[in-house]
């Protein structure tokens, strides 16, 4: 499980480190893709098949699913982190996140995300009261 926040730089090459604390289950090698709210995901290889597994079950008739389809593997990038960890950002996927040197990479369970810094930053100030405020309707169970 991933798990945590960091804060990488992004290299002149598009390059960052993956966090030694996802290095277990990322170091074989990762596919990157849009996320939501313009980050972008971090999966590992199964991850993402298991992703697209659950994705090809929604009906071809639905023109919602098909666009997320669309979106979410025309934005994927299989990449091997290099013997230093490193992986490359495309620069697709850069220009989506709109990525500059300062980065925030979060673990959020069964795939890493990799923001601006800035962007997670508005993020994080625009939902911290709602979690705040989460009651058990929201997520049955939780508490």
């Amino acid at each position: 499980m991933l798990l945590g926040t960091y804060a990488p730089k992004l290299d002149e090459k598009g390059r960052i480190i993956l966090p030694a604390k996802f290095r277990d289950e990322l170091g074989d090698g990762v596919v990157l893709t849009r996320g939501q709210e313009r980050c972008i995901y971090v999966f590992s290889n199964e991850g993402f098949a298991a992703q697209h597994d659950k994705i090809r079950e929604a009906p071809l008739t639905s023109r919602a699913a098909r666009d997320f389809l669309r979106l979410f593997l025309s934005g994927a990038s299989s990449e091997v982190p290099d013997k230093q960890h490193r992986i490359t950002i495309p620069p697709m996927l850069r220009d989506y996140a709109q990525l500059d040197r300062d980065l925030t990479v979060i673990g959020a369970g069964n795939r890493a995300e990799i923001w601006s810094t800035e962007a997670w930053n508005e993020y994080y100030a625009a939902q911290e009261e709602a979690f705040s405020n989460t009651e058990e309707e929201v997520i049955p169970g939780l508490f």
